[in-house]
């Protein structure tokens, strides 16, 4: 089973709000973080020199923006068999 992903947001976001419906039509399990409401994860994201939300980071790839090729990506990873069978 893959861990669910992390999606850091801000309120009113057209990319966060596209982000997380892609993820869900995925099945792809996800916490939401508001950045606007958590400057613990704001600053991290700053350290990690992401200036624009979303924000997603799975065990070990992260990107910001919508990116339905990173999701696809993680999806590929989920259903792989060998991967799948862990």
């Amino acid at each position: 089973m893959i861990e669910p992903l992390a999606v850091y947001t801000v309120p009113n976001c057209p990319q966060c709000t596209m982000t997380t419906e892609a993820l869900d039509a995925a099945d792809l399990p996800y916490t939401v973080i508001d950045l606007m409401t958590d400057a613990h994860a704001t600053d991290m994201m700053r350290q990690f020199g992401y200036t624009a939300p979303p924000v997603v980071i799975a065990r070990v790839v992260s990107w910001s923006g919508y990116r339905p090729d990173c999701i696809a990506q993680i999806v590929a990873l989920r259903d792989h068999p060998v991967l799948a069978a862990e």
